[in-house]
């Protein structure tokens, strides 16, 4: 091996952790502008226009799943192994290869969203008034195809940050022109059907369709970023495929099956994992339908979960889900060299990372579950803030199979995800039918059973981890001890909020709770030997945390 190839898997190494922290902050902030818009889009279109929203956005989700989904993934991973050996004008190659697959399936995609509305919102799922907001998300699907690939190709190189930058501008113009897209449309609709005995459904469908605009709109916005960012990386990147001294170039028809070979699997998996959604969604309402629970009710209960109980629990979700987009390249290019200690090590690193932010997240959405409904949603259902307690556990287990299915795959074995996937499908879908017919435990059993479905995955992927690439457990410092700091942390949040409320201010109690919480767990897991200064170095700003923790005499 190389010494440019030996620094360069040294550079991964102290780089993967920071390359996904800048990834999970732009999530984060991209889910934190999701939130912020989604609270005046959901006062424009209601229950009711959250209902029909989730689920075209549901059903959009799904074929972006099969068409594109996996695609940054893959060309990182594809590209990350050819930038190992240092050949440039191969990863080139498998970019243009890529961009060509993603043509086709993004539009094929399109059109049948576009042409198949009516019947995938009315037949399938019971939700005609759906179909509006469809049809605006057909040209998103192949938009989102070509940007996964740009993504996908920086994600090889190792760099995160054409991916972070274009997200956040997508999420910005996803917000302005969803809520004011919404505004219009709700409005226009109402005119419309003022003499139909539907205006409120009306209103509502094309309330909806003004958020997926937002959506649309978002995706040519990140289209544009991506493409400014490639442009201008590219003369330096055509300089070193020039000065490149391997003689050996794939051929296109190797390139396009290694992509395929890859994709699939990947594909799959996603699919299968996410394909859970629609599955539920299926069986939730036409089981509801069954015990005789009124349409309105289910409706509504649907938009709650959709439109503020996902929403809310993506946050944490969406930081597991960049560690395991940063995992894959390093994983990749360690694993192709032989590297197992270096491969253990990133499986570590990556598993306690994400379980330091999963487990407080999960804790501190269950205990401030009504706050923040109230807070963001001015919702004050009891059963809304139930669904948040009762679906705590569920942001844990998500996000470790969301992570495993990643590390998976950067250690070539992209087979296992699909296998565990369609094992932990069938499971779910069983225990929802007996949760809801022999239970009823109606909108809290669909909840449940997303919980067994993540939980079943985390389960036998971290099986396979440790068959195959046998990292340290690291049980205590991983798992264990990041719960006592969250158990601690969750006390201290519950008495926090409670003092606060005697100012009568729900927001001020809530913020008050929250830095609470942030400041007690972060002594807490220092305390308790969670993190040391190893660790806390390897995040953002970690020199600043550490310094802050020896202020504090805490290291």
């Amino acid at each position: 091996m190389g010494n440019e190839q030996q620094n360069k898997l040294r550079k991964s190494d102290s780089s993967f952790l920071m390359q996904g922290s800048i990834l999970a902050i732009a999530s984060i902030v991209s889910r934190v502008i999701g939130l912020i818009y989604r609270i005046p889009l959901t006062n424009i279109i209601g229950k009711m226009g959250n209902d029909y929203y989730g689920t075209a956005y549901e059903i959009y989700n799904l074929l972006l799943i099969i068409s594109s989904y996996s695609i940054p993934l893959a060309v990182s991973k594809v590209v990350a192994a050819r930038m190992a050996n240092q050949e440039h004008r191969n990863a080139f190659r498998v970019l243009k290869g890529a961009l060509a697959f993603a043509a086709v399936s993004g539009g094929l995609a399109g059109l049948i969203v576009y042409f198949g509305a009516d019947f995938l919102t009315g037949e399938l799922l019971k939700t005609p008034y759906a179909a509006i907001a469809l049809r605006v998300l057909a040209p998103t699907l192949f938009i989102v195809a070509i940007v996964g690939v740009l993504r996908g190709f920086f994600q090889g190189l190792g760099s995160m940050i054409p991916s972070a930058v274009s997200q956040i501008m997508e999420q910005i113009v996803n917000a302005i022109i969803s809520v004011a897209a919404a505004y219009t449309l709700f409005s226009f609709g109402g005119r419309v059907a003022a003499d139909r005995s539907d205006t409120a459904q009306v209103a509502a469908a094309y309330g909806a369709a003004g958020g997926t605009l937002g959506t649309t709109s978002g995706s040519v916005m990140a289209l544009l970023v991506m493409l400014f960012i490639f442009l201008a990386f590219l003369p330096g990147f055509f300089r070193r495929m020039a000065r490149e001294k391997t003689g050996t170039v794939s051929p296109y028809s190797g390139i396009m099956r290694t992509l395929v070979l890859t994709i699939v699997p990947v594909l799959l998996s996603t699919t299968i994992y996410n394909i859970v959604l629609i599955i539920d969604q299926g069986i939730f309402k036409n089981l509801a339908v069954l015990q005789g629970i009124p349409r309105e009710q289910i409706s509504s209960w649907w938009g709650v979960y959709t439109g503020e109980y996902r929403v809310i629990q993506n946050v944490p979700i969406s930081i597991a889900s960049a560690i395991g987009a940063s995992a894959v390249p390093t994983l990749t290019m360690a694993f192709h060299a032989g590297k197992m200690d270096l491969v253990k090590r990133q499986l570590e690193n990556a598993t306690r990372f994400v379980m330091l932010v999963a487990i407080p997240s999960a804790v501190g959405l269950a205990v401030l579950a009504r706050p923040i409904m109230l807070l963001l949603f001015r919702d004050p259902d009891p059963t809304s803030a139930m669904m948040m307690v009762v679906g705590g556990l569920t942001i844990v287990f998500v996000c470790l199979s969301t992570l495993s299915n990643s590390l998976l795959q950067g250690i070539d074995h992209l087979n296992l995800p699909i296998i565990h996937s369609l094992i932990a499908t069938g499971v779910q879908a069983l225990f929802l039918v007996v949760a809801m017919l022999v239970f009823h435990l109606g909108i809290y059993g669909l909840i449940m059973a997303y919980t067994v479905d993540a939980l079943l995955i985390s389960y036998l992927n971290h099986r396979s981890i440790m068959k195959y690439a046998a990292p340290r457990p690291l049980l205590k410092e991983t798992y264990i001890l990041p719960l006592a700091a969250s158990a601690i942390m969750g006390l201290a949040v519950f008495l926090a909020y409670r003092l606060a409320m005697l100012s009568h201010s729900n927001l001020l109690a809530t913020f008050f709770a929250v830095v609470v919480g942030a400041f007690v767990y972060f002594i807490a897991i220092i305390r308790l030997g969670a993190i040391n200064e190893e660790t806390l170095l390897r995040f953002p700003k970690g020199s600043l945390l550490v310094g802050l923790a020896k202020k504090m005499h805490l290291m």
